[in-house]
């Protein structure tokens, strides 16, 4: 059986009409769609946590607000 390695897509929060929107990176729908965009946030802060990747959300006037990275780096060792 192959190991097939889980795809990092990043999610995004956008806002959408008058509410906001959780799309994953690359992604042609939706996620959600939500009016409160601390419902929204939440959403794709797990997912992102999940998938190791990064959360990025954005404000009503298309600017990034608040960017996280959730991969997990391996450290070196130290000789």
């Amino acid at each position: 059986m192959e190991n097939k390695k889980l795809k990092k897509k990043n999610q995004f929060v956008i806002p959408l009409g008058n509410g906001w929107a959780v799309k994953g990176e690359g992604n042609k729908e939706f996620t959600i769609f939500s009016d409160n965009k601390r419902e929204a946030v939440a959403v794709a802060k797990d997912i992102a946590k999940r998938n190791e990747s990064a959360l990025i959300i954005y404000n009503k006037n298309g600017e990034i607000v608040k960017s996280e990275n959730y991969s997990k780096r391996k450290t070196a060792e130290r000789c």
